[in-house]
């Protein structure tokens, strides 16, 4: 079972700052795009950011500007810095691998809980 490692959620004041990183195994990791999903409170599941394997990121509308996608080829790893953070930032963050070998397969961490509250 392929395991997605995530870590770095928390709690932080409006405006400020935290980092999440996903280590994921090697043989997915290089194959694949790496995503951070995000599920507030009564909300569905929603794209937060990508990275493909050669550094194209995506961003939804909501967090252009204050959040950074950013992937370690070396150490398998994909990173999200979230800086100006917003009460409505608040959610469970979900790390995600994706790949189109053959079919298309999604891999998922546990979660991690960012609440953003003073």
């Amino acid at each position: 079972q392929v395991q997605l490692v995530e870590s770095g959620g928390g709690l932080v004041q409006p405006g400020g700052s935290l980092r999440l990183s996903c280590a994921a195994p090697g043989s997915i990791f290089s194959i694949s795009v790496m995503g951070w999903y995000r599920q507030g409170p009564g909300k569905q599941r929603e794209l937060v950011a990508a990275i493909t394997g050669v550094g194209t990121t995506n961003y939804a509308d909501s967090v252009k500007g204050r959040f950074t996608i950013s992937r370690d080829n070396a150490k398998n790893t994909v990173y999200l810095q979230m800086n100006s953070l917003k009460p409505e930032d608040t959610a469970v963050y979900y790390c995600n691998a994706r790949h189109s070998i053959l079919v298309v397969t999604n891999y998922w961490g546990q979660g991690t809980q960012v609440t953003v509250s003073s």
